[in-house]
C-alpha cells in the first residue's frame, strides 16, 4: 500500500510541471494581449466613432445638389407660396408634299390661367384657373424637376376644339385671306413627353435658380448639357369638315384640298438625343438673367389613316430636328422673388407625303414668399455666462 502511494505521488510530480509549462504561453499571450488592448483604447477617445461610410445611393443623391456656394447661394427656407400666371402656346402646321405643296396652320386664343402655389422641401402644387373664356376642356400638366446635376421635363396635353385657321396656302393664285382667324373645331391634338438632361457645370451654374427659386446665382456663369428624350403626338383632322370650310369661305373659287392632307388620325413616336448650352448672366444684385437651348436629332415614327385606299397606313420613318429653349428673369433676395420665365419646345416630322411641325410651350410669371428658415441659417444664441 505504502509503495503504492508513492508511486502516485511520483506520477503526479511528473506530470505537475508539464502542466505548468503548457499553460505558461496562453498566460503570456493573454497578458499581451490585454496590454495592447489597453494601449489601443488609450490611444482612441472613447467618445469618438469611427467614420461611417455613406452607401452608393445616398452619394448619388447628394451629389445631385453639391453646390460651389462661391458661386450659387443655397436655399434657406423651408416653405413657400407663390402666385403664378401661365399662358399655354401652341401651333400646329400641316404641309402636303403632294401637287401644290398645300399648307395650313392652327392655333388656339391665348387662355391665361392663374392660381396659388405652395411649396414644402422639394415638393411644389397648386392649382389656377382660367382668367379668360374658354369653350372647351382642355388638359394642360407640365412637371419639372430641377437640381444642380440634372434636369427632367414632363409634359401632358390634351387640346379640345378651340382651334383657329390661321393661315392656309392652298395653290398659285388662291386667294385664301378669308380663311385666317377662322374658327375650326375639326382638329384635336394631344403631345405626352418627358426630357432628361444633365448639366455638366453644375457646380457652378444653376438652373434652378432660373426657374425653380430654390437657389440663387451670384457670380455669372454657363454650363453644357446634354439630354435624352421622347415624345408622342396624336393628330386628329376631320378632313370632310376642313374642305367644306375651304368650299364656304373661297366660293366661287373651287379649290381642291390634296390627298396629302387627307387623313383622320396620326400618331408620331420620338425618341431624341439632345445637346446644348445655358448661361446665368446676374447683370445686378440680386437679379438674373437665364438664357439656354439644345438642339437634338430624334429618330421619328408615325402611322395614320389617308383617305386614299392606296396610301391607308403610311408610315414615316426618319431622322428630324427638335429644338428647345429656356428664358427666364428673377429677382431673388433668398426671402422674396418674383420673375419670368419661358420654355418653348419644336418638334418637326418630314417624309414624302406629309410634313408637320408642332411648336408649343409656357410661359409664366410670378411672385412669391419664402419662409420657415432652415436651422443652419438661423443666427447662433450667445450663452450667457454668470459669476458668482
Amino acid at each position: 500500500m505504502e509503495r503504492i502511494i508513492i508511486t502516485l505521488t511520483a506520477l503526479l510530480l511528473t506530470l505537475l510541471p508539464q502542466t505548468v509549462s503548457a499553460s505558461e504561453p496562453d498566460a503570456t499571450y493573454s497578458a499581451k494581449k490585454a496590454l495592447n488592448d489597453s494601449l489601443a483604447v488609450d490611444s482612441i477617445p472613447v467618445d469618438e466613432d469611427p467614420p461611417r461610410k455613406l452607401s452608393l445611393i445616398r452619394r448619388i443623391i447628394r451629389g445631385f445638389d453639391r453646390l460651389d456656394e462661391n458661386y450659387i447661394e443655397p436655399q434657406h427656407y423651408v416653405f413657400t407660396a407663390m402666385m403664378q400666371a401661365t399662358n399655354t402656346y401652341d401651333f400646329f402646321s400641316l404641309s402636303s408634299r403632294e401637287n401644290n405643296g398645300q399648307s395650313i396652320s392652327f392655333s388656339p386664343d391665348v387662355n391665361v390661367k392663374a392660381g396659388p402655389y405652395v411649396g414644402w422641401k422639394w415638393f411644389f402644387g397648386g392649382y389656377t384657373f382660367s382668367l379668360g373664356h374658354s369653350t372647351t376642356a382642355k388638359t394642360d400638366l407640365d412637371f419639372s424637376i430641377y437640381s444642380s446635376q440634372i434636369g427632367i421635363d414632363l409634359f401632358y396635353r390634351r387640346t379640345g376644339s378651340d382651334y383657329k385657321l390661321r393661315s392656309a396656302e392652298l395653290g398659285k393664285g388662291a386667294d385664301t385671306q378669308a380663311l385666317e382667324d377662322v374658327p375650326f373645331s375639326g382638329i384635336k391634338i394631344g403631345i405626352t413627353g418627358a426630357n432628361l438632361y444633365y448639366i455638366f457645370n453644375h457646380g457652378r451654374f444653376s438652373y434652378p435658380a432660373a426657374f425653380a427659386q430654390s437657389t440663387c446665382q451670384k457670380i455669372s456663369c454657363g454650363s453644357w448639357m446634354v439630354g435624352l428624350g421622347y415624345t408622342n403626338n396624336t393628330l386628329e383632322l376631320d378632313h370632310e369638315q376642313l374642305e367644306k370650310l375651304i368650299e364656304e369661305r373661297l366660293a366661287p373659287t373651287p379649290v381642291q384640298l390634296d390627298s396629302g392632307l387627307m387623313f383622320k388620325k396620326v400618331e408620331y413616336h420620338d425618341i431624341s438625343m439632345s445637346a446644348g448650352y445655358a448661361y446665368n448672366w446676374v447683370f445686378a444684385r440680386n437679379w438674373l438673367l437665364s438664357a439656354g437651348g439644345s438642339v437634338g436629332l430624334g429618330y421619328k415614327r408615325s402611322v395614320g389613316d389617308m383617305k386614299d385606299s392606296s396610301k391607308k397606313n403610311f408610315s414615316i420613318d426618319n431622322f428630324a430636328p427638335n429644338t428647345v429653349g429656356r428664358l427666364g428673369i428673377v429677382y431673388n433676395n433668398t426671402r422674396w422673388y418674383a420673375g419670368f420665365s419661358a420654355i418653348i419646345r419644336s418638334n418637326r416630322y418630314r417624309k414624302e407625303l406629309l410634313s408637320t411641325h408642332n411648336t408649343f410651350g409656357s410661359m409664366n410669371a410670378y411672385i412669391g414668399y419664402n419662409f420657415g428658415l432652415k436651422k443652419k441659417y438661423k443666427p447662433k444664441e450667445i450663452e450667457n455666462k454668470f459669476i458668482f
